[in-house]
């Protein structure tokens, strides 16, 4: 009997959790519309929000044992378009060096092309590992710290100084965790071909 009541848990699409990253979802318009109008207090209120929302639809989750398959798709997806939208609108802004934009860019095409491989070979995406996890909280760090610094004073000294120190940690654990999904997909279709 629990074990059924689980599984309709597991399956339901309008938890707290879900709804808080479907709420996250719809927020990355606004942000991505408020950074490129430089309404910048109102797009770090939105990126602050979403942090927390990130926290909580997780922490939630396994609290009130909701955690679910739109969960496990909607959780990583806000994370990835926050991401994207924020490096189009400091790209955009000439806060972000076309390098550094490039290099996460090239990690999340590498990604895509695992998930394709997956697919072909009948298994879901990847799970979200706590490397991947750390990455995205560094990114999500140096995100504001970086959108601060594109001012004058020690404000924008200081916001430099810890953005840069998270996109460093921020993108060397973003392709560390997207190697390790490269290893765990070759390892899964090597053992499927060698099952063949």
């Amino acid at each position: 009997m629990e074990v059924q009541e689980t599984r309709v848990q597991t399956d339901r699409i309008f938890t707290i959790p879900n709804i808080l990253s479907m709420a996250r979802l719809v927020g990355v318009p606004v942000f991505l519309w408020l950074i490129l109008a430089k309404h910048d207090g109102w797009a770090l209120a939105v990126l602050m929000l979403s942090g927390i929302s990130d926290y909580l639809d997780g922490k939630l989750a396994r609290r009130w044992n909701q955690i679910s398959r739109l969960g496990r798709l909607l959780d990583p997806a806000a994370d990835r378009l926050y991401i994207l939208s924020t490096l189009f609108g400091l790209t955009y802004r000439g806060i972000l060096p076309l390098w550094l934009t490039a290099a996460l860019l090239a990690r999340e095409l590498m990604l895509l092309v695992m998930v394709w491989i997956l697919r072909r070979h009948g298994y879901p995406p990847p799970q979200v590992n706590f490397l991947g996890k750390a990455a995205t909280f560094n990114l999500m760090y140096a995100f504001p710290f970086l959108l601060v610094s594109d001012g004058t004073g020690w404000l924008a000294w200081t916001g430099a100084v810890f953005g840069w120190a998270f996109a460093g940690w921020g993108t060397t654990l973003y392709w560390w965790a997207g190697i390790l999904y490269v290893v765990q997909v070759r390892r899964l279709v090597k053992a499927d071909i060698t099952a063949d």
